[in-house]
């Protein structure tokens, strides 16, 4: 138990930086590993080598976290033996001595002695008492119920900690961000991030494809809170393997669900319509674009890359504001919610390096081999509305904002623990709160013949706990034997 105690102190100790440095992965801020980096140049690798950014799938919280559970099967299956033995045992014998016991009475009785011990037994099991009669005492126990509570606290434990293994062991998390009319299949090709765990089956991925139908989302238009969202939510059209195709609206905490795998709706943003010809007027590209937030008024910044233009390929920087107004600073969007959509645009050309073979980010734009686009000498820069159209000089090509769409940002989770962990944690604190709350003890009754041919009758009680049992059991006890308690010889009660 000293080892299991050390352990568990050590795993919290070790997630402490799971807390302090932001984690690889975590839907609600994706760039988060990557903006740190740049800010702190210097210490980000080292803390990276370390594992501080992966903390939890890291190796030395994993041996931390097995040691852990060969320490507490260790501790726990033993000492549920033993509980699972105290709870089929039967009442122990009556001390020698029972005068040091609780609520100990004694008195002379000239009564039959079989008729008082079947009266006591009778009694003691109308109150809930496991009760064993021998020729001479009763011997009456109550409260088996709490070593059953401490027997479900320690084995939910254990299968607390299997439930979380199990999870990190064959579970994965995803992310992928979805605008509205685009599709979704559950491969491992299309996610834009993907974290398997060391068992994962990533070629087994459960068969299921969606849609996203429509994108609606409400903000606040008054008060302190003006620009938050009230609710938003996602209706998608899904296939899960061979059945029919379904409907369904997954909003916050109600996510998509087939057989565990869980698409949870964690933000959402812009996706502009865009149309752009090359130098041949060819439609080279033409659909939504996500472009990702800044802040909480939904400014954001994103890239269009078209590598199939001609004769040069083509690229466009910039930012959307979603309700674009000028302030001192620049412009910038007043409110969430598309009032007057604007794209704010910088125009490159040459060689986007797709044929080097190496995976780029869709959200960023590597200017290494291209040229900004000028204009009478000046970068070619156009803040366009819906309908307008960007033209690049010398017949290079153009770039139409068609209109304003939505995208959905999913976190994907696969986690087969997570019902036994939820049954264990249910479990747990079950038996802990009936280990706590009841109060087990034991009754005595015992005889013992007298010279004038009578009985001495004594009974004691003892707790096994350090809640005091019912104080009124033992007088409960005589009265039901007949003996009033102020004719009833009492003992000092001392502790147990």
């Amino acid at each position: 138990m000293r080892t299991a105690v050390i352990l568990l102190a050590l795993l919290a100790l070790a997630a402490i930086p799971g807390s302090l440095f932001p984690q690889r992965n975590v839907a609600s801020d994706p760039a988060a590993v990557i903006n740190y980096a740049r800010e702190n140049p210097r210490i980000a690798p080292w803390l990276d080598r370390l594992g501080m950014f992966d903390v939890y799938a890291s190796p030395w919280f994993a041996a931390i976290y097995v040691l852990l559970l060969i320490s507490m099967t260790g501790c726990v299956l033993p000492r549920s033996r033993r509980l699972w033995q105290s709870v089929r045992s039967a009442p122990p014998p009556a001390p020698r001595n029972l005068t040091r016991l609780e609520g100990h009475r004694s008195w002379g009785t000239t009564r039959e002695p079989t008729e008082i011990l079947a009266t006591a037994a009778a009694h003691l099991r109308r109150k809930g008492f496991r009760v064993v009669t021998t020729g001479e005492e009763v011997r009456a126990e109550r409260g088996y119920l709490r070593e059953v509570g401490n027997l479900a606290f320690h084995l939910s434990l254990l299968v607390f900690l299997v439930g979380i293994a199990a999870g990190r062991l064959f579970g994965f998390e995803g992310r992928v961000a979805i605008a509205e009319g685009g599709s979704f299949a559950n491969d491992l090709s299309q996610y834009d991030a993907f974290t398997p765990s060391a068992w994962t089956d990533v070629d087994g991925l459960e068969p299921l494809s969606f849609r996203l139908e429509e994108f609606d989302v409400s903000y606040q238009t008054s008060g302190p809170n003006l620009g938050q969202p009230t609710e938003f939510a996602a209706r998608l059209a899904y296939r899960a393997g061979s059945a029919q195709e379904k409907t369904i609206t997954v909003e916050p905490n109600h996510p998509l669900d087939v057989n565990e795998t869980k698409f949870f709706l964690t933000g959402n943003g812009y996706a502009p319509l865009i149309t752009v010809r090359d130098g041949r007027g060819e439609v080279v590209f033409t659909g939504p674009v996500i472009f990702l937030p800044l802040d909480s008024s939904f400014a954001s910044d994103g890239v269009v890359k078209v590598p199939d233009a001609q004769p040069t390929q083509l690229a466009f920087e910039g930012f959307f504001l979603p309700t674009a107004d000028i302030g001192p600073q620049g412009p910038y969007s007043a409110f969430p919610d598309a009032l007057n959509p604007q794209l704010f645009l910088t125009a490159y050309t040459g060689d986007l390096g797709f044929g080097d073979g190496v995976p780029q980010s869709v959200f960023t734009l590597d200017k290494d081999q291209l040229t900004q686009v000028r204009q009478n000498g000046q970068p070619l820069s156009q803040a366009l509305s819906v309908g307008e159209t960007m033209r690049l000089p010398g017949g290079q090509g153009s770039l139409t904002f068609d209109g304003v769409s939505r995208f959905a940002n999913f976190q994907v989770a696969y986690d087969p623990g997570k019902e036994i962990t939820l049954v264990a944690a249910v479990v747990l604190m079950v038996g802990l709160t009936a280990s706590l709350v009841i109060r087990r003890r034991r009754v005595w009754l015992r005889l013992r013949p007298t010279e004038d041919g009578g009985s001495l009758v004594e009974v004691a009680r003892y707790s096994l706990t350090r809640r005091e049992p019912p104080p009124d059991e033992i007088e409960n006890l005589m009265a039901a034997l007949h003996r009033p308690d102020r004719s009833a010889t009492a003992s000092k009660d001392a502790p147990a």
